[in-house]
């Protein structure tokens, strides 16, 4: 790898001349490959793996799988994600214990966004954004595979965000940044790479950080992240958060066996830093720090909500059997938006509609159906959900050949003695979506912007899960 010669001198002088050399070395190796498990969706351990140290669903892999071919992975039965990333876990469990409204103000494509949603407590509200339309889209498919009916997934530029006020009990900002510790993956990054793109991401990330500032309430967490270096991005943004915004660094517990760096730039306060010589994993840098101030969880929350109950007597005309459709269906609030019948948790509807107003909202808690004329066709959201009530459709049970034939969008032929109607395609268990049944053939419903495009298929395909 041709490192450029201002970030050898540079990363040089921040690690010390030893510590360089053996992160050198450690670059010119082949990255691990890692995944996190969904427990929601599957007890299931990886066939050959390990575990990551700092999250207890993550798993180092032997060797990198045909994920493209793997019907649990468009299943939403594991994520393909960063093992440094995974340490979100930590800051989570040990800060965070009781509901609260979350955001994860640069989501795409959701590996921060689904980890949080797997580990904040019961109750809570998941709001995942990212600002680049181009890639929204990729967040959106992968929380909606995930299958949590807590989240929203927004289309807004922080700055939008500052008429919301304090709403939020935790903000994580993964911010853009030089990419230095994804060197090792992304060989763009490296000829990219500049001492004035440096500058640029420093001076960003603090207009981001201030800009989302005023929506944290008082004593609220903001996690702060970067997969970069240097102290620029990382040390001195945290000492201006602190100084500037009035922050409190809090410690993270870790063990002295997972290796994670400390302090670099002489600071006093704790940050924790992975780098691929020490720790296995990409290079991340990430904290948390709090907001001064004393917040009450949930009381403007619920009052807010109380009100606009008694002003909505009448609810929009919904289909009979819909509600069937989810378990414990009183506890969403249901509506007709266009066509689509949408469920959202009752208990954060006033904060749904306050988004609906003022923001763009690409997808929120379970779209259960679609209506297209006298048809109410179940949707690919309902599908990957967890709410989804198992009773509610028959379902039928596909070799692997089908599967993929399925994912490509491709006919799929059925034995003769399934039933008519609307049918649940399951591989090994896990809902992968839905065809309509009509004797003859199925209709695949499966979303065409979803589906396979490539295709051939290997000759040896290796699957997470065998």
């Amino acid at each position: 790898m041709n490192l450029p010669i201002d970030f050898i001198t540079r990363t040089g002088g921040l690690l010390g001349e030893g510590q360089f050399a053996a992160l050198r070395e450690a670059l010119a190796k082949e990255p691990p490959v890692s995944i996190r498990m969904n427990r929601l969706k599957t007890d299931a351990v990886p066939a050959g793996g390990h575990q990551v140290p700092w999250c207890g669903s993550g798993y180092y892999l032997a060797s990198r799988p045909t994920f493209t071919f793997d019907p649990l992975f468009h299943a939403g039965c594991y994520y393909v994600q960063e093992a440094s990333s995974m340490f979100l876990e930590q800051v989570l469990t040990q800060y965070v214990h009781e509901p609260v409204v979350m955001l994860d103000l640069c989501a795409a494509p959701g590996g921060k966004s689904t980890l949080a949603r797997s580990v904040l407590p019961e109750g809570s509200l998941l709001v995942a954004n990212e600002v680049m339309r181009n890639r929204v889209q990729v967040l959106a498919e992968n929380v909606t595979k995930w299958g949590h009916p807590g989240t929203v997934v927004l289309n807004n530029d922080p700055a939008d965000f500052v008429p919301l006020g304090e709403l939020f009990d935790v903000i994580l900002t993964d911010v853009p940044c030089s990419g230095e510790g994804m060197f090792r993956k992304d060989p763009v990054a490296v000829e990219e790479w500049s001492v004035e793109n440096v500058t640029l991401c420093w001076q960003r990330q603090r207009r981001i950080v201030r800009d989302i500032w005023h929506c944290l309430k008082p004593g609220g967490l903001l996690v702060y992240s970067t997969c970069t270096y240097n102290r620029e991005e990382n040390e001195d943004n945290v000492a201006w958060i602190s100084e500037e915004l009035g922050a409190e660094v809090l410690p993270v517990e870790v063990q002295s066996g997972w290796n994670i760096s400390g302090n670099l730039a002489g600071k006093d306060f704790p940050v924790y830093r992975f780098l691929p010589h020490r720790t296995e994993g990409e290079g991340l840098f990430m904290t948390v720090l709090r907001k001064s101030g004393e917040s009450v969880p949930g009381v403007s929350l619920h009052r807010r909500k109380e009100k606009k109950a008694k002003g909505k007597e009448k609810a929009p005309v919904l289909p009979k059997e819909v509600k069937g459709w989810l378990v414990s269906s009183g506890q969403y609030a249901w509506t007709m938006e266009q066509n689509r019948v949408v469920a959202f948790p009752l208990l954060y509807q006033s904060v749904y509609e306050m988004l609906q107003a003022q923001m763009r909202v690409v997808c929120a808690g379970v779209q259960v159906a679609e209506v297209k004329g006298k048809d109410l066709i179940p949707s690919q959201a309902l599908a990957m959900s967890v709410a989804r009530d198992e009773t509610a459709f028959p379902s039928v049970e596909v070799s692997y050949e089908q599967a993929i034939a399925y994912l490509r969008k491709e006919a799929v032929v059925l034995s003769a003695d399934v039933p008519r109607g609307y049918l649940l395609i399951r591989y090994k268990g896990a809902a992968l979506g839905f065809v309509k049944n009509i004797g003859n053939r199925a209709n695949n419903l499966y979303p065409q912007e979803w589906r396979i495009r490539s295709g051939y298929l290997p000759e040896q395909v290796s699957l997470v899960v065998r």
